[in-house]
């Protein structure tokens, strides 16, 4: 794995290029360009503030517009960058057949491309906070280091993904249905506060939101941002180094995954 870790090192202008062409591919012909960046979470905030907010009567949360809008940056981030790297090898199959380089470097660009339209769109959060009164306090500091355990998890399930699909094309069909499913176990649009604690299912009680955060590492970071970003607190040092070694472990996995079956990539696509 050094070997490939150092092989990697040497491709890093090669993700750099493929990172500059698919941000300048996904504005390319478009009427507003980069501020789509922070048009298009603010029109996905509106949309839930109405539906969860006033429609389900969640009035008792401050700054609601804020609080949606601290989780949705983020899953945006995931869903995007996992979708893109599910797609990645087979959408390069020509180039994978004609030139060598390491394949991880394709879903590894997808992820680092989201993360940057991520960085972007961060300062219309910032921005709708100090409009909205919504105190940001030195913790926020504290932010990259959320963000590095979002990269690492999120390299590692489009590593896993970007490889399932080259052998099985149902991949990125199967994959869409379980991010809108895995959208709704993320508290996203309601607070960690609300799932309850204690639940009896065939007489065993069952901690749902111990086990949601154990299951979910989505769910852990969104809360962490919401610690930092939201509420302006720290995120505890246990919960976060839990949810740390969980994505390190998925990100070994997933590359571990990957350079085992990407020698057959040519072949199968």
């Amino acid at each position: 794995m050094r070997e490939h870790f150092r092989e990697l090192w040497r491709y890093r202008d090669l993700v750099l290029n493929l990172v500059v062409r698919d941000l300048k591919a996904r504005y390319k012909n478009s009427l507003l360009g980069v501020a789509w960046s922070w048009v298009n979470p603010l029109l996905m905030m509106v949309v839930y503030t109405i539906v969860f907010n006033v429609l389900a009567g969640r009035s008792n949360l401050p700054n609601y517009p804020v609080f949606i809008l601290c989780a949705l940056l983020p899953w945006s981030f995931f869903t995007n960058a996992v979708s893109q790297s599910t797609n990645s090898i087979v959408d390069a199959a020509p180039l994978i057949k004609k030139v060598y380089f390491p394949r991880e470097v394709l879903p590894i660009a997808a992820v680092m491309s989201n993360m940057v339209h991520f960085l972007i769109s961060l300062p219309v959060f910032f921005l709708l906070a100090l409009v909205m009164g919504n105190r940001i306090t030195p913790w926020a500091l504290l932010f990259p280091v959320t963000l590095l355990i979002q990269v690492m998890f999120t390299t590692g399930v489009g590593l896993i993904t970007a490889t399932l699909n080259v052998f099985y094309r149902d991949t990125r069909l199967i994959m869409d249905v379980l991010l809108l499913a895995w959208f709704f176990l993320t508290p996203i649009f309601y607070p960690l506060t609300t799932v309850p604690e204690r639940y009896v299912l065939w007489g065993v009680s069952i901690n749902v939101r111990a086990w949601l955060l154990r299951l979910n590492p989505m769910a852990s970071i969104i809360s962490s941002y919401r610690d930092l970003l939201y509420w302006g607190a720290p995120t505890a040092w246990d919960f976060l180094l839990r949810t740390a070694v969980t994505s390190l472990a998925v990100l070994v996995v997933g590359y571990l995954i990957f350079l085992r079956f990407s020698p057959r990539f040519g072949e199968e696509v």
